[in-house]
Parts: structure tokens; sequence; C-alpha cells
């Protein structure tokens, strides 16, 4: 399975923006499809996934804010991002695993893709 993350760039606090992930090579990896996030400075951590079409999961510090929807017919998945504040700027990675699991650990995924930026200015 390759992953390609796209959609950051620079938003005001307050502000809203789109991830999209593509995937391609086997769908059977892609079962469950999550978001991490790794700030400058901190460890990578959990921002949410999506199990088959609609069953949804998020950390806290993000729900309410996010949401993730998967598009079976393009093979992407989004993570819609709302009311957006500075501490959310992070390098975004999405993720999938083929195992039907509720990951919200990265040793719960087996394909990454790069990291797509997103800045939150205050």
């Amino acid at each position: 399975v390759q992953l390609q993350a796209s959609g950051g760039g620079l938003v005001q606090a307050g502000g809203s923006l789109r991830l999209s992930c593509a995937a391609s090579g086997r769908t059977s990896g892609t079962n469950v499809m999550g978001w991490f996030r790794q700030a400058p400075g901190k460890e990578r951590e959990f921002v949410g996934f999506i199990r088959w079409i609609n069953n949804t999961y998020y950390a806290d510090s993000v729900k309410g804010r996010f949401t993730i929807t998967r598009d079976i017919t393009r093979s992407t998945v989004s993570l819609q991002m709302n009311s957006l504040k500075p501490e959310d700027t992070a390098l975004y990675y999405c993720a999938s695993t083929g195992r039907l699991n509720y990951p919200t650990a990265q040793a719960g995924y087996d394909y990454w893709g790069q990291g797509t930026l997103v800045t939150v200015s205050s």
C-alpha cells in the first residue's frame, strides 16, 4: 500500500483546512486508516482513525473539531480540520493497516505516507 498525503498549508487560528490521503496498491491494507501528527520537538501523536466506512475515533484534543471521512470510490481519506488552533501546528501523517483492530498507537499501522505540514498562525 502506498499512501500520499496532501493539503497542508498555512491558516489563521479559527480557520479550516482539509487534508487528503490517497491510497494505492492492496486495498485490503486499508481497513483502518489513521492520522497522526508531530509538532516540532514533540513525539508523534494520534489524531484519529476511520475503520471501514464510518466507524471513527478521535483523540480528545481534536474531538468535535476534526472529522475523518472516506471516499471508497477514490480510495481516499480526508481529515477536515475546523476551529484550528496554533497548537494544531504539526506535520500530519496518514497511515493504514489491514488488521481489523482499533489502533491509536503507531505500532497498530503497517503503512505510512509522507507528512504534510499544517501551520496555524495566531
